[in-house]
């Protein structure tokens, strides 16, 4: 996470409407989501937002006070980047005829990555990690040619480490 970015967990009742809700709180308030993820827990009466907010766009308090507004937000917790584990899904389709095929798959293969789909001048590969290693190799696919290129956002949990605070909670609730 960049020092213009706050990670926010947000716990919420797993109902229609919520995440047009949050969206919608977003939209009218002026603050920029850089991404947004959702999905339920195991526990299927909630959901987890994994929502990457702009420094710029508002400070974390009014973020924070404003989500609690929402009946549904159960918990918010921020996710600083050093007790946090975060990873991110991309999906590139690039330039790789016969000539560069070989070091397309090469460098696949280097950062973890997995050809999903060959056409006869074009790769799919998927790839996933922490956010910094899917733009060095985004960085690196460009110099072949991005075809299209599809990122999920940001997942993250805090990190599992004995004796460090798992979580700052923005509720005050102890965590």
């Amino acid at each position: 996470m960049s020092e213009r970015h706050h990670v926010l967990s947000v716990l919420v009742e797993n109902k229609a409407g919520v995440l047009a809700r949050v969206a919608t709180l977003f939209s009218r308030r002026g603050f920029n989501i850089y991404s947004l993820v959702a999905a339920p827990t195991d526990d299927p009466k909630f959901s987890r937002l994994t929502i990457v907010v702009d420094v710029e766009s508002a400070p974390l308090e009014q973020i924070t006070k404003q989500l609690f507004k929402l009946i549904n937000v159960v918990k918010i917790s921020e996710l600083d980047s050093e007790h946090a584990v975060e990873r991110e899904l991309a999906l590139l389709t690039v330039q790789a005829d016969a000539n560069v095929r070989s070091q397309v798959i090469e460098l696949a293969s280097v950062f973890g990555g997995n050809i999903v789909d060959v056409g006869t001048d074009q790769m799919t590969i998927m790839l996933a990690g922490e956010p910094a290693k899917l733009d060095g190799f985004e960085h690196l696919m460009r110099t072949y040619g991005i075809v299209d290129l599809q990122r999920s956002g940001r997942v993250a949990l805090p990190k599992l480490e004995i004796g460090r605070p798992r979580l700052r909670s923005v509720t005050g609730k102890v965590n």
